[in-house]
């Protein structure tokens, strides 16, 4: 129930998640690495065998393709990492050009950037479930009209049934997993949270930066469980989210877009830091809600979230769409 971006859930390549093959797989590589830890790209990546491309997209110079990875099936995400203004000068003096077509002032060239200046960035989900594949596979999206009645009789026994894993989600907070990333952390059982990169970003600009606020409460799901008990951790995350940001990489709360989504594409409720201008995906109206109006919204109504019908995009393939079909809803 989510669109064709990158999301953390399908990292799924957390050690306690591969299989027994994608574990031998990944011990056979750990010697692989550079100085900087990370796995060589020969390493993880020489041995994947395509089958499709499930969707690419010219406009965001992404291409989401289908194979096997050590007989696994797996998804590989390719995305062009953006142009730094600080490469700049050495991309205009070490590229070379071939000359396409010229036309009175008009030029148009093939520029062959130094290897380094020219990376792609690759995610890799492995092994991946069928629902994975689906996940991205273009698709044709509908607007869902969700009452309180129907969270209660449709979407929540939906959700109670596929029993979605967020045990990546428990790896970070309980440090068996990307400990190294977090830029910052509350933690305090009911107040706190850890403050990461989404894998969306390059962490190389502040331009397209996103980052991830993951409460340390379990049992809060998504937007729907929230009333006014909720407030304080709320507005803890809203507050210390943005002083973060601010020390760490000198950007004012003026220029953030901190929202939830409803859908969420996990169950485990999370914030989401943007810098206002990076049109991120899910940013738009008919899913994100924006954590100051969330926060007034349940100060105004302590049931809020419990009782107004929401409205969420659902792609053709998922399963909650057909659920509502079902339902006469749609």
């Amino acid at each position: 129930m989510a669109d064709h971006s990158t999301k953390r859930e399908n990292n799924v390549a957390a050690s306690d998640e591969l299989s027994p093959k994608a574990k031998k797989t990944k011990t056979e590589h750990e010697n692989d690495r550079g100085e900087n830890g990370n796995e060589s790209g020969k390493s993880v990546l020489s041995g994947f065998q395509t089958a499709s491309v499930l969707s690419d997209s010219a406009r965001e110079k992404t291409i989401f393709v289908h194979g096997k990875l050590a007989d696994q099936n797996a998804v590989v995400i390719l995305e062009k990492t953006p142009i730094r203004e600080e490469a700049l000068s050495e991309i205009f003096t070490a590229s070379t050009l071939e000359l396409d077509l010229r036309n009175d002032i008009y030029s148009t060239y093939r520029l062959l950037a130094p290897p380094h200046l020219n990376e792609i960035k690759a995610t890799v989900v492995c092994p991946a479930t069928d629902k994975h594949v689906k996940k991205y596979q273009r698709q044709e999206s509908f607007l869902v009209d969700e009452t309180a009645d129907d969270y209660e009789s449709i979407t929540l026994p939906f959700i109670q049934k596929q029993s979605f894993s967020v045990q990546w989600v428990y790896n970070i907070l309980e440090k068996k997993a990307e400990s190294e990333r977090i830029v910052f952390e509350d933690p305090d059982p009911m107040l706190g949270f850890v403050l990461l990169p989404d894998f969306k970003w390059d962490q190389k600009q502040v331009d397209n930066l996103y980052l991830i606020a993951i409460t340390h409460q379990r049992n809060i799901k998504s937007l729907r469980d929230l009333t006014l008990e909720h407030l304080p951790l709320l507005q803890n995350i809203l507050q210390k989210g943005k002083e973060a940001i601010l020390q760490r990489y000198s950007l004012p709360a003026s220029k953030l877009r901190i929202y939830l989504h409803y859908q969420p594409s996990y169950y485990h409720l999370h914030v989401h830091f943007t810098k206002l201008g990076y049109e991120a995906p899910g940013c738009g109206v008919e899913r994100a809600h924006l954590l100051t109006d969330v926060i007034q919204n349940l100060q105004s109504n302590p049931r809020f979230y419990k009782t107004r019908s929401l409205s969420f995009p659902l792609r053709a393939d998922d399963g909650l769409l057909s659920q509502f079909r079902e339902a006469g809803r749609l």
